[in-house]
């Protein structure tokens, strides 16, 4: 969320950085503004009625010392209107900080400077092709693969629960586990520490990172508990720090997690969700690092660099695009997406985002640093997937097919204990 403040002293500047979303502010931020010099209004005359009523307090204490009784009940008239107006004021301003919340939480992130334009995912930049090329003669979909190897059950997951909640079986099940323990491994070796988080955040935890209210729809909810099911660990392991003042010597802090994730991805169907190409319930491995603000773009060329790593030991091949700010998620002011070829869908496949939020999140969050003299200021928040597994294993199965069976990646080997599954 941006800062009121920052949004009043630079409107003109704000307004035209998120044209490149697409976004209108200009009646946002015109209404915000109103509702602003309003708040000031409040705030000074129930300031200074506070002020009075000390006053009086002070005052009356005196008289009674100089025994000057007959003047003291004017005196606790007027304090007692005082308190009939200051509660008045009281809820007006309860009223228009409300209502300047809810402009705020409208207002999506401003996009970084190198952000491309551009409408949609079609306008996207790409940075980044690898050397390794798709071997155009796999052609079996891994929804096949799958089936012919027996690694996953979709029919059986859907009688389960519903579609989009697959079984993994005998060597896909291990397949799934040893990415996950190659992801986690290699983000330790990076400098991650790594965290168990809960599977199930309050509306604060939700709000605090944007999922609220701008993915509501996406994510599944417990309402007699008023929890839901998170959509990526990203949540609660950014949610660790809220209401934090971390010292500067401690920046950066680097954290990774497990999870599986749950959305609902409403509104999606055809053959773009076949397989494990979109669904509710996935395994993922999530980076995240709260940073010091102006190191915070070094660390997401950091983070970029280190999920290349990870898709480069796979052998897979990949590319890496800039999101254009038609397409920029509503907290991203920077995102890095990941994408892998499918082969036989002759697609590509996002693996991974990698985004700055810079303040967006904090400023929710209340997350602050402190220097060494003393002074707070909000800390810049970063995530990224490390990486998300259903579409990587996917890929897996699709660029490593061969007549013999599905190859395993040799940096895969010592986690599986297999090299070929026939």
């Amino acid at each position: 969320m941006l800062k009121t403040s920052y949004i009043i002293s630079n409107r003109d500047e704000v307004i035209k950085s998120l044209k490149k979303r697409n976004f209108n502010a200009e009646e946002l931020i015109t209404n915000l503004i109103s509702l602003d010099e309003r708040r000031k209004l409040i705030q000074t005359e129930y300031e200074n009625l506070l002020a009075e009523s000390n006053s009086i307090s002070k005052e009356i204490g005196q008289l009674f010392k100089d025994g000057k009784k007959d003047e003291v009940p004017n005196l606790k008239q007027r304090s007692s209107e005082i308190k009939n107006l200051t509660k008045v004021l009281s809820d007006d301003l309860s009223e228009v900080k409300k209502d300047i919340d809810d402009i705020l939480t409208l207002i999506p992130n401003i996009p970084h400077v190198s952000v491309p334009n551009g409408n949609s995912s079609e306008d996207n930049l790409v940075l980044f092709n690898s050397k390794t090329k798709a071997n155009k003669n796999c052609t079996i979909p891994h929804w096949e693969l799958s089936k012919k190897y027996d690694l996953i059950d979709f029919e059986i997951g859907t009688k389960i629960t519903g579609s989009g909640f697959p079984v993994y079986k005998g060597m896909g099940a291990k397949l799934q586990r040893a990415l996950i323990s190659f992801f986690l491994d290699s983000n330790i070796d990076f400098g991650y520490n790594e965290v168990q988080v809960p599977y199930l955040v309050n509306e604060h935890s939700a709000f605090g990172t944007g999922q609220l209210p701008d993915k509501e729809g996406q994510m599944y909810s417990i309402p007699q508990d008023n929890l839901y099911l998170i959509p990526t660990a990203e949540v609660p392991i950014t949610n660790i720090f809220r209401d934090q003042i971390i010292e500067e010597s401690n920046l950066p802090i680097l954290k990774t997690a497990y999870s599986p994730c749950f959305r609902r991805e409403a509104g999606s169907y055809g053959a773009h969700v076949r397989g494990l190409n979109r669904l509710h319930q996935f395994d993922k491995v999530e980076i995240v690092r709260i940073d010091h603000p102006e190191k915070s773009y070094q660390s997401l060329e950091i983070m970029k660099d280190q999920i290349k790593s990870i898709i480069e030991n796979l052998e897979l091949p990949f590319r890496i695009i800039s999101l254009c700010g038609g397409d920029l998620g509503f907290t991203s002011a920077l995102t890095y997406d990941f994408e892998i070829y499918s082969p036989a869908q002759d697609k590509w496949l996002e693996v991974s985002s990698v985004s700055n939020f810079e303040t967006f999140q904090s400023n929710r969050l209340k997350i602050r640093y402190r220097t060494d003299k003393g002074k707070t200021d909000l800390v810049h928040t970063l995530n990224g997937s490390s990486l998300a597994l259903p579409r990587v294993l996917a890929t897996i199965l699709e660029n490593f097919q061969s007549e013999e069976g599905i190859m395993i990646p040799k940096v895969l080997q010592q986690y599986t204990g297999f090299s070929i599954i026939k």
